[in-house]
């Protein structure tokens, strides 16, 4: 009996160590909320990006992420930073003057 539960214990901690925490950033016209995000290097994570307004972009070159951002639903992008560091992402459709600022910084931490 010990051992059924121990064993169900470790696969219960080996699930919640793989599954990727959840990240929510909402997009508007000319920001990211949040704009700076914070996760450690090995882990995975899943970016559930919203629009609050309209079609924007979202682009994080150095990790090779490219997705629109439509109204009304949830993009979701699956990452496995494995570098410290930190990455611009930006909106890279047009939304009008004040477009240039929208952007933020994904902090990869060892």
């Amino acid at each position: 009996m010990i051992a059924l539960l121990a064993g169900s214990a470790l696969g219960a901690a080996r699930l919640a160590a793989e599954t990727p925490a959840e990240i929510r950033i909402s997009a508007k016209k000319f920001e990211f909320h949040p704009n700076r995000v914070t996760v450690k290097a090995g882990q995975p994570v899943m970016l559930v990006l919203t629009s609050e307004d309209r079609i924007h972009g979202f682009k994080m070159p150095d990790l090779g992420v490219r997705t629109d951002i439509v109204p009304g639903q949830e993009t979701r992008v699956a990452l496995l930073p494995t570098k410290p560091g930190s990455f611009t992402f930006f909106c890279d459709v047009f939304c009008g003057g004040g477009h240039e600022d929208m952007d933020g910084t994904l902090i990869v931490a060892a």
